[in-house]
């Protein structure tokens, strides 16, 4: 049986499937990865988008995350389509991803929970306002608020802690999904790698170039790009 088919059957048999997704999902959409050979790190350190670099050269910070972070034009890809699609036949119960770039929300998905924020979520750190992606994209150096206050994107930067209330929630979906898909990530980034230990489900499917450290324990490896395998499912 070739691994497509085997996927396309533990998709059918899932009633409470959860998809976990990092940087590999979206470089299929034209964003890159930050970690491979030609992402956006190969040439640039992550310190600038930690938040240290934030506090201490805050102008400096907005322009690298303009310039580097922010793909107003990108489009879904399969990927993101397809796990829309499975949502709306209720199979997929919840999309967790590591992205900022909103992408699932654009294919249609309804229950995305962002471990690292959003480029579309932006709040005074003053007052709280909230401003949208556009009023940043527009704004000359660093952004502000009417009432002067520094306007920070709702991304989580480098020496930040995730948020307890989405991790909690991808917690609970992971500890109850029958299914676990994970695509487009190494696993090597925690907190957020660590959510594998959650799942006490029957089938773990890892859908990803590379290999990761837990290829072992998975009941379907894939290494192939994750919109071109979700392309090939009905």
């Amino acid at each position: 049986m070739s691994k497509i088919n085997e996927l396309q059957e533990i998709i059918d048999s899932s009633e409470n499937i959860v998809f976990f997704g990092g940087a590999g999902v979206s470089t299929e959409s034209g964003i890159p990865d930050f970690r491979s050979a030609d992402g956006i790190y190969s040439k640039t350190p992550e310190e600038l988008v930690s938040h240290t670099y934030y506090l201490e050269h805050t102008e400096e910070f907005f322009k690298f995350y303009k310039e580097n972070l922010i793909f107003e034009d990108a489009k879904p890809n399969p990927a993101h389509y397809k796990l829309a699609e499975l949502e709306n036949e209720d199979k997929v119960k919840a999309i967790i991803t590591q992205n900022i770039d909103g992408l699932h929300q654009k294919a249609g998905s309804k229950n995305v929970l962002e471990l690292h924020g959003s480029v579309y979520r932006n709040y005074c750190q003053v007052c709280n306002k909230s401003y949208d992606l556009d009023y940043i994209l527009k704004s000359d150096g660093v952004p502000r608020c009417e009432c002067g206050g520094i306007i920070k994107p709702d991304v989580v930067l480098y020496e930040e802690p995730l948020n307890n209330s989405i991790l909690s929630f991808a917690v609970d979906y992971i500890s109850n999904a029958d299914t676990l898909i994970i695509g487009g990530t190494s696993l090597v980034v925690y907190p957020a790698a660590g959510l594998i230990n959650y799942f006490n489900g029957k089938n773990l499917v890892l859908i990803n170039k590379s290999e990761t450290p837990y290829d072992n324990l998975a009941t379907l490896v894939i290494n192939d790009a994750i919109g071109e395998t979700l392309s090939k499912i009905r």
